[in-house]
């Protein structure tokens, strides 16, 4: 599954460790800054039997909708195009040269939509994985390492000191998303950088890297409106 974020020689795993204080604050942060920074520029791996799907973009974490390009590896290049998601709807526009980069501005037609998958979807379960990173609030640091969740070690991703850490299995993988354990990548002032996730739908984790390229504001479709 190819990354996009430069993963530098660490100590890797070597968890799982009970979270320190520093520790658990930042974990119980690190969704509230996604949302307290407007949005997030990000790459999102999906695993798929037939090769697999890069989806390069920004969710916009206040107004809960994302935007980017989709491309296939391998044999899986049929949804290739661009893509814009809200908590309950998906919207494609096919295109057979997709773009490195997705338009700021989506196109004003072309597009089709369609009801986001809660199950058996790995594609839908990533995107509902990526949404439900950002919260209008931290989530209570105590409960944390209660609910399971703990540290598992070092690791450096391009040039950031990172901690790996795992959180309830229920906080991104509820609902839509599936089923599994989530590992962040969180830095020293608890910005998120990684984060790894199992799906059921799917034999291989999704993997979702932060700040891979520069954010740019998510405008909805035309006669698109995001769930708030």
């Amino acid at each position: 599954m190819t990354t996009f974020l430069v993963a530098d020689s660490g100590s890797g795993p070597t968890g799982p460790k009970a979270l320190t204080s520093d520790q658990a604050s930042r974990l119980a942060v690190t969704r509230f800054l996604n949302y307290q920074a407007g949005g997030r520029a990000l790459t999102i791996n999906v695993p798929n039997t037939a090769g697999g799907l890069t989806i390069t973009g920004s969710i916009d974490y206040r107004g809960k909708i994302g935007y980017g390009v989709v491309h296939g590896t391998g044999r899986d290049t049929s949804s290739d195009g661009l893509i814009e998601w809200t908590a309950t709807t998906v919207f494609v526009h096919p295109m057979a040269k997709a773009p490195a980069k997705a338009p700021a501005r989506p196109p004003g037609s072309g597009w089709y939509s369609r009801p986001l998958q809660r199950y058996g979807s790995s594609l839908d379960s990533s995107l509902a994985i990526a949404l439900k990173l950002g919260s209008d609030r931290p989530d209570n640091a105590e409960l944390l390492p209660q609910n399971g969740a703990a540290w598992v070690g070092q690791d450096r991703l391009d040039g950031h000191q990172v901690d790996i850490m795992t959180g309830p299995s229920a906080r991104a993988t509820s609902g839509p998303a599936g089923a599994g354990a989530v590992r962040y990548w969180i830095g020293s002032d608890g910005t998120m950088y990684r984060v790894r996730v199992g799906v059921a739908s799917a034999s291989e984790p999704v993997v979702i890297d932060f700040d891979t390229q520069k954010y740019v504001p998510v405008r909805p479709v035309p006669g698109a409106t995001p769930t708030r």
